[in-house]
């Protein structure tokens, strides 16, 4: 005799049963949210703010990275891209408290959990606020302060500047990079492992005479080769397509090509240019060495400072690679902002290497007293300069110890 039940009444019966238990065993939620999060303006750090800001506006500065003012200029921009509105289940969190919680996670690099018990927010909200806060930030302030010039007279600005505070002319920039220690994200395997032993992204940089990023390049992951990561930009593309639209040797000094100036990690290139290697070294390269390592100084302050001002890299930051490439983006875009609407605060000369020609020294920036969390590049293969790209920095080395001389240069070497 068969079955009351046919298979499909059994299966039918089966998924109810499931669906049953699971509902049993479903824990119930006790709360929308834990009592201390709701009183978030009396128990955070906003009521600590407010008396920093109106008593001791140098601890606001420290607690912030920026003056009242800045902070000011900066809700201001970034307000219409992170408000959000209220609903009838609870009040949404204001911006300027949402800005404040990640200017605080760059300058300490603090996780969510322990961010939340200052900032009176949660840690799984804060995982959402701080990454669109940086998103937002990048958005409102890349146009006026990320600025990649575009026309030979604009390169030439750039170049003047380089040649005005140090020395070298038809300089469209200092590069450099670093590694940025992560958490691998998970089934990446070794994709992100670095020669130092750690997992890394790397960001790459081109930095003026100012100490400024021009531009930045973040994300690519820390196995490449670090002599071949230049060549992976956008940036060295459009180099080696001559489609950045440099100037021409008709409108550079002494007819010498515009070059960037770079350390032994990177490829010479005619408009790239490095030192010399040590057991090459004549008098006269040893004067354009030091000459370009005066040119290059710049980029090596501006990450110095990058690291010194936001903790955030002297951690292994543990996010998605996406989330990190705009936090580490929207750092670079505060660096810019900070330095031409806060200098002093931010980057007092202290912190920055000083030249002092008359006593024939460096002295060290303070920025050099501390491991600032970054890794460096390195060369790991050799390189097959080009003989057009020897002969300009040939070229260099006699404008250098030429027209070009400075009383003070063979003293410094």
């Amino acid at each position: 005799m068969s079955s009351f039940y046919t298979p499909r009444h059994r299966a039918a019966l089966a998924i109810a049963l499931v669906c049953s238990l699971k509902k049993k065993n479903r824990r119930k939620r006790s709360v929308w949210s834990k009592e201390w999060l709701l009183k978030r303006e009396t128990l955070s750090h906003m009521a600590l703010l407010q008396e920093l800001r109106e008593h001791n506006p140098e601890d606001f500065k420290n607690y912030l990275r920026m003056s009242d003012s800045c902070f000011e200029v900066l809700l201001e921009a970034v307000s219409p891209l992170i408000q959000r509105q209220d609903t009838v289940m609870r009040k949404s969190i204001s911006p300027e408290q949402r800005l404040i919680a990640t200017l605080r996670f760059l300058a300490t690099g603090r996780t969510f959990e322990d961010l939340k018990f200052s900032t009176g927010i949660s840690a799984q909200a804060l995982g959402h606020i701080i990454p669109d806060t940086c998103r937002a930030i990048v958005e409102a302030l890349k146009q006026e302060y990320l600025q990649f010039p575009s026309t030979p007279e604009e390169w030439l600005q750039v170049a003047k500047q380089f040649e005005d505070y140090w020395n070298f002319p038809n300089c469209g920039g200092a590069i450099d990079g670093k590694h940025v220690r992560i958490n691998p994200p998970p089934n990446s395997g070794s994709y992100y492992y670095n020669y130092k032993g750690y997992f890394s992204v790397i960001l790459l940089a081109v930095v003026n005479a100012k100490y400024e990023f021009i531009m930045v390049d973040i994300g690519k992951n820390g196995r490449v080769s670090d002599g071949g990561v230049i060549e992976q930009t956008l940036f060295y593309q459009k180099l080696k397509e001559k489609q950045l639209q440099l100037p021409s040797n008709s409108e550079t000094k002494e007819g010498l090509n515009f070059v960037f100036v770079a350390d032994e990690a990177f490829a010479l290139h005619e408009n790239l240019i490095k030192p010399f290697p040590q057991k090459t070294l004549t008098p006269a390269r040893k004067i354009f060495n030091y000459r370009l390592s005066r040119a290059r100084r710049v980029v090596e302050n501006a990450f110095g400072i990058l690291a010194n001002r936001f903790r955030i890299f002297h951690t292994t930051i543990n996010l998605s690679p996406q989330k990190i490439d705009i936090i580490v983006f929207a750092c670079c875009i505060l660096h810019n902002f900070l330095r031409r609407n806060n200098a002093n605060s931010y980057t007092p000369s202290n912190l920055i290497d000083q030249e002092d020609i008359h006593a024939r020294n460096v002295i060290p920036g303070e920025w050099r007293n501390e491991n600032n969390g970054f890794i460096e590049l390195q060369g790991t293969q050799a390189h097959n300069n080009t003989r057009d790209a020897k002969s300009n920095r040939d070229r260099y080395v006699d404008y250098f110890t030429g027209v070009g001389a400075v009383d003070w240069q063979s003293a410094m070497v």
